[in-house]
């Protein structure tokens, strides 16, 4: 185990951006592409996730002093730090249960498709580490690590069958095909949004209202444009910093960039993933052919191409900030994954068929549960963290916690499960029906 275990530590010490351009280009190579293609398709996903990444570190570097200073200016406080999703990430990879979930979820990922349960391939080997948070978590209060891995699996099991719904949407929102999401955080909570999707048709009044980025553009002109909104958000922002004209202007100046920088990035991740899902599709439909159709499963960012993607996690930046100083029992505050919010809501915007206005009210309930579930856990959180030395007393003496990733209801619901409360099974009719209804609905999709 110990050195399954430090290859495995190895491995993942890579950024994503390093560990998945590689997985690419042993793909391409498996599947016959062209060594000069698949080395291009290889370098632009590395060159679109770095960009990602760099563009969210420089947003948050940004936008975390405003808030600091907005919480000072009005004297408000708040006892839970977000620190984004790093800590949970260490908390996994210092569990036992990372690297045998590895091996398991590849074989479970496999056995799926041997069974035609899942046509997704999850090649996002990097976020493996979302199912495995949750067997961690498992252990930590149960103390056994076979209720870990089964936490891990069953949740594996839901994200990779749920990934296959997301496809039909990625192709005729983004115009990519072959593509599913397999990041958990990111397409959870589809089978949620697909049902609020579905009350909002049946409502006459809310049934016709659509705002989309490219909808808006046209209607309301430069107020609808990503980038005009991120300055908004960043003068908005400024002001309630209190921060003199020459800040404000940088900062909105700023939070513009990024918003420009991540459709450009997202789209490069598109480029370099078509000629690889095409290849794979033409390969698999010639050795199998009745297996028509095959999904190379992607993490969330490859969605930030989409301008409605982008205005909607802008939008409920401001939002969930202004819910968080009035919600009663939260202690946290967004700001280390206030930036994730353009993720985990991009698969809820494919379901509206990028409707802006539908995205955001759908996303309330969503923001909601992020800060009393990330609030809730935060004691678990710290203590793990400090555990596999993620933090320490002499950097930060307080509760920390992650608001989009250590919020998520799903994984939430996942614990309490596997911990035996009553209120967890008494919900899985619920949770069964929205599957199902998502499952229908899906079909549908497939087959227009």
């Amino acid at each position: 185990m110990s050195v399954l275990s430090s290859i495995i530590a190895f491995v993942f010490s890579f950024q994503a951006y390093v560990m998945l351009p590689a997985i690419i280009l042993l793909l391409g190579l498996a599947i016959r592409m062209r060594p000069g293609q698949a080395a291009l398709s290889a370098l632009r996903l590395g060159v679109g996730f770095a960009g990602i990444f760099i563009a969210f570190g420089f947003f948050v570097k940004q936008i975390s002093p405003a808030v600091a200073a907005m919480l000072k200016a009005r004297g408000l406080d708040f006892p839970v730090l977000d620190v984004g999703w790093p800590p949970l990430a260490a908390i996994t990879w210092a569990s036992p249960i990372a690297p045998l979930s590895i091996v398991l979820v590849l074989a479970l990922n496999l056995a799926m498709l041997s069974l035609n349960i899942t046509r997704t391939i999850n090649i996002d080997i990097w976020n493996y580490w979302h199912f495995a948070l949750i067997g961690a978590l498992v252990q930590s209060v149960s103390g056994s690590l076979l209720l870990g891995l089964g936490a891990t699996l069953l949740i594996a099991f839901y994200s990779i069958m749920v990934a296959d719904w997301t496809a039909p949407r990625v192709r005729s929102e983004c115009g990519l095909e072959g593509i599913s999401i397999t990041t958990l955080s990111v397409n959870g909570l589809l089978p949620y949004a697909v049902a609020a999707d579905r009350l909002f048709d049946l409502v006459p009044g809310l049934r016709r209202v659509s705002l989309g980025a490219k909808t808006g553009t046209k209607r309301f002109g430069i107020l609808m444009d990503p980038l005009f909104i991120g300055a908004a958000i960043g003068l908005l922002f400024g002001l309630l910093a209190a921060y003199d004209i020459k800040r404000l202007l940088e900062l909105a100046i700023n939070v513009a960039a990024v918003m420009f920088i991540l459709p450009l990035c997202g789209g490069l991740i598109g480029k370099a993933m078509e000629p690889v899902s095409l290849q794979l599709k033409a390969l698999i439909q010639r050795r199998f052919p009745k297996k028509k159709v095959l999904y190379v499963g992607m993490d969330g960012g490859i969605l930030m191409q989409n301008g409605s993607v982008i205005v909607t996690g802008l939008l409920m930046m401001p939002i969930s900030i202004a819910i968080a100083f009035v919600l009663p029992g939260n202690k946290v505050l967004p700001l280390g994954d206030l930036a994730n919010l353009i993720s985990v809501m991009s698969v809820i915007v494919l379901v509206t068929r990028g409707n802006v206005f539908r995205a955001v009210i759908i996303g309330i309930p969503v923001v909601v549960s992020y800060l009393l579930i990330s609030t809730h856990f935060a004691p678990l959180y710290t203590k793990l963290s400090a555990q596999a030395g993620a933090i320490s007393a002499e950097t930060y003496a307080g509760q920390i916690t992650a608001f989009t990733d250590g919020g998520n209801p799903v994984r939430f619901w996942f614990f309490y499960l596997f911990e035996g409360r009553l209120a967890a099974f008494l919900v899985l009719p619920l949770v069964l029906g929205l599957m199902y209804y998502a499952w229908k609905r899906n079909k549908k999709e497939v087959t227009e």
